[in-house]
């Protein structure tokens, strides 16, 4: 069992890819969006209400999926209102199960990134789309936090196709996994 946790800053390409490696390694995707869409139907974002649910679910669905084998590729865009502690025992309740987490990082240059975050595509799953929300958030160090362990892959989506994305991080999970 594992986990292929690919994390990057918005618009990056988290879900677009991760579709795309979920299909090619087929395993289910665990989106985080759609946690944060349905946490959000009861409690604003970054309240402790909402940091404490989001976690209950992400950990439930970690553990759940552990104890009974079944990989899947989880997408997260790391930003202050998760705590360290919270990505450890995300790790812990796969690794307490024998399985294994592949971390994959994307990244893509801030010109790109603020081209793609006004695009129709990103509303579906309430995303962020303001480019000036996007600006203060980046400057005042939103999303530097938590700090991800090494990654397997390291990919700039500024230039590669998801398509060559997917396969750069299945051929990597692959050998991996061996």
């Amino acid at each position: 069992m594992y986990v292929v946790f690919i994390h990057g800053p918005p618009a990056a390409g988290k879900y677009t890819v991760g579709e795309l490696v979920a299909e090619k390694l087929g395993i289910p995707l665990f989106h985080n969006h759609l946690t944060v869409d349905l946490v959000g139907t009861l409690f604003e974002f970054g309240t402790p209400e909402f940091v404490a649910m989001r976690e209950k679910v992400w950990l439930d669905g970690f553990a759940a999926a552990a104890e009974s084998g079944q990989s899947f590729v989880f997408t997260f865009n790391p930003e202050t209102t998760v705590a360290q502690e919270t990505l450890d025992r995300l790790e812990k309740a796969v690794t307490g199960n024998a399985g294994r987490v592949f971390y994959v990082e994307l990244k893509c240059d801030e010109e790109e990134i603020e081209k793609r975050l006004t695009r129709k595509s990103r509303e579906e799953f309430g995303k962020l789309t303001d480019l000036d929300l996007y600006r203060q958030l980046r400057s005042a160090g939103a999303f530097d936090e938590p700090v991800l362990p090494p990654a397997l892959v390291t990919i700039d989506t500024s230039e590669n196709p998801p398509a060559a994305t997917a396969k750069v991080i299945t051929d990597a999970v692959n050998a991996a996994a061996k």
